[in-house]
């Protein structure tokens, strides 16, 4: 399964990715070196870790890294929310990404099932 660029999760995970790092771009400088940086590495984390996972041997290692998707999929999630309490984003803002990653958070709970390991 080395064909990541046709999961519709890994599609929308580089989207999403897209979509945060627009957000943070509006961000103050002086969270260039940490919320920033930090949202961002997570964020493109989902991405990576689906495409790594699909190059890998075996469905069993596939999951895996399906669930370190996951893992940095939550970890955006608490850093927007965190964002979203420094007023760095607005609530309707913060809806809409949180609704985009549930998503892809769902989604990937449905693949690492259907690999049934």
């Amino acid at each position: 399964m080395n064909r990541f660029r046709e999961l519709t999760v890994w599609q929308k995970a580089i989207a999403f990715a897209a979509a945060v790092y627009a957000v943070t771009a509006q961000f103050p400088d002086k969270e260039r070196f940490g919320l920033i940086s930090q949202l961002n590495r997570a964020v493109v984390s989902v991405a990576s870790n689906i495409a790594e996972g699909a190059g890998r041997n075996s469905q069993g290692e596939f999951n895996s890294f399906l669930g370190y998707a996951v893992g940095s999929a939550f970890e955006v999630e608490t850093q927007l929310i965190i964002s979203e309490k420094l007023h760095y984003l607005d609530s309707n803002k913060l809806e809409s990404l949180i609704n985009q990653l549930h998503e892809i958070q769902n989604m990937l709970f449905k693949l690492k099932k259907s690999l049934g390991t």
